[in-house]
């Protein structure tokens, strides 16, 4: 029996989808690391962390993924073809992490130590350390990588720092909370969790307008992989927003409960979303308004898809958008599926009023359930309530 028992292992291993897309989802509640098959939708296996896991980003050659274990002071480096745990390497409090365009520099904002941090990518000597008044959250970039943006959410604002002077050129107040932000054709846009809107700053002048209002707890926007268009979520209001990427119309919402946090885009055009509030992934498809939802461990933060099938080009998540906590340029555009031009793809049914967006009282979220995880199905496919723009 124990002779066969090798040869039953690489049966089963032959029997699994190997060119299956590979999704790493940061459980910041359990000090772990889903790893989901994203064509079974199931979890393959869960790796353990430190302490507090929230973001990752790929290296600029696509051939690692970095994991910011913030509450363990830990760097954690995978394959990110197999999830194979490569090294591990001792950093002060990695909450958010980013690398730069040229890819020269890693930049760490550390949200409980007050502080930004520049890294050589190559080596990770440390370059400089600059304190900031309160809770340094998430980083953006300008194209040719002079300047890093970090939101700083607990005093409201967004400093830019020279990465060759290595020091703060300038900080601007923004709002209440911000959150995640972006480059965005010549623009910054970041959400603010402190409200309902996303706001845009002008890197040369300085001046801070609204971008597009959303929900309550306003928190991250990614660009579409064909360019046309914003996805943002908010929190406490539940839902993410399509926006146009050139007008900045919110053009229609989807109600994805949970409190949706971070999206990564998968090479159909799927948003993988993780659901704080729940302990699961959503993967919504836009054209046809399905969500499906696949249990995790506990606080779901960041997420990142590989895709692994056959004539995708190894580069792939490297570019795209959502596959890095902030946003790098993207020389091509995701091409559709088979058969399809974008300009084709239907608008999601079950279209409604979009109902008023004022400001509630309280930015509270929601409180748990109290059901176990027995009692709720690990894989959930249900239609999304759609609504068009007023």
């Amino acid at each position: 029996m124990w002779r066969a028992f090798p040869l039953l292992l690489v049966c089963l291993a032959l029997a699994l989808p190997a060119r299956a897309d590979m999704v790493f989802v940061l459980n910041s509640g359990d000090a772990s690391i889903s790893v989901l098959d994203a064509r079974e939708r199931v979890e393959m296996r869960r790796m353990p962390a430190l302490r507090e896991v929230h973001h990752a980003v790929l290296t600029p050659d696509g051939g690692t993924l970095v994991v910011g274990d913030s509450g363990g002071n830990e760097l954690m480096f995978l394959d990110p073809a197999n999830g194979e745990l490569r090294r591990r390497l001792r950093i002060s409090n990695p909450y958010h992490l980013e690398y730069s365009p040229d890819g020269k520099y890693l930049v760490v904002a550390s949200l409980r130590r007050d502080q930004v941090d520049i890294y050589d990518a190559g080596t990770m000597a440390l370059l400089a350390r600059l304190q900031q008044p309160d809770k340094p959250s998430h980083i953006a970039f300008s194209p040719e990588s002079r300047f890093a943006y970090v939101t700083l959410q607990g005093s409201g604002e967004v400093v830019a720092v020279d990465l060759d002077r290595r020091e703060a050129a300038w900080t601007v107040a923004v709002g209440p909370e911000p959150a995640g932000i972006i480059w965005h054709r010549g623009r910054l846009i970041m959400g603010l969790m402190g409200s309902t809107d996303f706001v845009q700053l002008n890197p040369e002048t300085r001046e801070v307008t609204r971008a597009f209002s959303v929900g309550r707890g306003a928190h991250v926007v990614v660009p579409s992989p064909d360019g046309r268009s914003l996805y943002a979520t908010a929190r406490v209001e539940s839902g993410v927003w399509e926006v146009d990427a050139e007008t900045l119309e919110v053009k229609r919402r989807f109600d994805v409960q949970g409190g949706p946090d971070c999206i990564a885009f998968d090479p159909d055009g799927r948003l993988w979303i993780t659901l704080r509030w729940l302990g699961r992934v959503g993967v919504l498809d836009p054209r046809t308004g399905t969500l499906e939802q696949i249990r995790v461990g506990r606080s779901p933060h960041g997420i990142f898809v590989m895709p692994r099938r056959e004539g995708m080009r190894a580069d792939f998540a490297a570019i795209m958008p959502g596959a890095v906590s902030g946003s790098r340029p993207l020389p091509r555009p995701l091409e559709p599926r088979q058969g399809e031009h974008p300009a084709d793809r239907p608008v999601p049914p079950m279209v409604s009023e979009a109902p008023s967006l004022a400001p509630g009282p309280s930015l509270t979220p929601p409180r748990p359930s109290r059901r176990t995880a027995a009692d709720v199905p690990s894989l959930i496919i249900t239609p999304v309530r759609v609504e068009p723009a007023r």
